[in-house]
């Protein structure tokens, strides 16, 4: 793994490139990134740098965000079969479909759709800015949050707005249960749990914060709390524990694993940056749409 990562290094520096690594990422593919974070945090970053080269240790429509927020870059995907389950192939149609069912009706697609869906809708949100973005839309306006409708019933409770919300959802998230929580906390009672809002209604009214994943570690490092309860994929467990030294994190389920998120390796990334290869570009039509989309949401809330 050693002459591996010296490669990378090598490779980086002649291509001028930029390595970035969602937190579900592989704990080593986190130690090789330039820097980690969420997916739309990271693209703003690399847009950010003088960097040429973009590799996303990701899933396509992260990789998709940092081509559309930095088109003069190259932007690889080590992992160009990394999807997400938390949509199918069939959701731009979808999509497209209910756009002519609801010509006046607001679409909020979460950053977390393919470029595609982002150039047909109106606004986009992340999890952690949805709830000011839909907040920002007039009262008298139907809205359709797309495409995780666990995010959208958090977003309704937090805004008091009901919307037409998606019924999609990610499967690592959808499939903590009730079950697997109370043992957890049965068997950690001190710890309070931390919970991406990508969980089920019933489980958020279970734990003692939800929030983005970039807000669960921000929570954990200012609490006084020594053990946690951690309700996300497990990737984060690395970030909390370097960010939090002498704190303990326990994982609500050890099944809450992406294998999307796991198909990244150091042997991908070498060759990504050595071939230039996969590359992910966003057709001008739809970057320039999806852009808008992108920037009336940064106008609300500035991240």
């Amino acid at each position: 793994m050693e002459d591996i990562i010296d490669e990378i290094e090598r490779l980086k520096k002649e291509r001028k490139a930029i390595i970035l690594a969602h937190l579900y990422q592989p704990q080593e593919i986190q130690e090789i990134a330039d820097y980690t974070g969420d997916s739309f945090g990271l693209s703003r970053q690399a847009a950010g740098t003088d960097a040429e080269v973009i590799v996303f240790c990701g899933v396509k429509f992260m990789a998709e965000t940092a081509n559309i927020l930095a088109p003069e870059k190259i932007t690889l995907l080590p992992a160009a079969d990394a999807t997400c389950r938390m949509f199918t192939d069939s959701l731009t149609g979808e999509v497209a479909q209910m756009r002519r069912e609801k010509p006046d009706a607001v679409f909020v697609a979460y950053v977390n759709t393919p470029a595609a869906v982002k150039a047909m809708a109106d606004i986009c949100c992340t999890s952690s800015n949805a709830a000011a973005v839909v907040a920002s839309i007039p009262e008298d306006k139907e809205i359709v949050f797309l495409p995780d409708g666990n995010l959208g019933s958090f977003v309704e409770g937090e805004t008091g707005r009901k919307m037409f919300c998606w019924k999609g959802g990610c499967p690592t998230h959808m499939g903590l249960t009730e079950a697997q929580l109370a043992e957890a906390k049965a068997k950690y009672p001190a710890a309070p749990v931390l919970m991406h809002p990508e969980c089920r209604p019933q489980l958020r009214a279970m734990a003692d914060y939800v929030g983005s994943t970039t807000g669960i570690v921000k929570y954990a490092e200012k609490s006084d709390a020594q053990d946690f309860i951690i309700a996300t994929e497990e990737g984060v467990m690395y970030e909390l524990e370097t960010r939090c030294p002498g704190k303990k994190f326990h994982l609500a389920s050890r099944h809450m694993l992406c294998p999307n998120m796991k198909k990244t390796t150091l042997e991908k990334v070498r060759d990504a940056l050595e071939t230039l290869e996969p590359r992910v570009v966003v057709p001008q039509d739809i970057r320039e749409k999806s852009v808008a989309a992108l920037e009336k949401m940064l106008a609300i809330t500035g991240k």
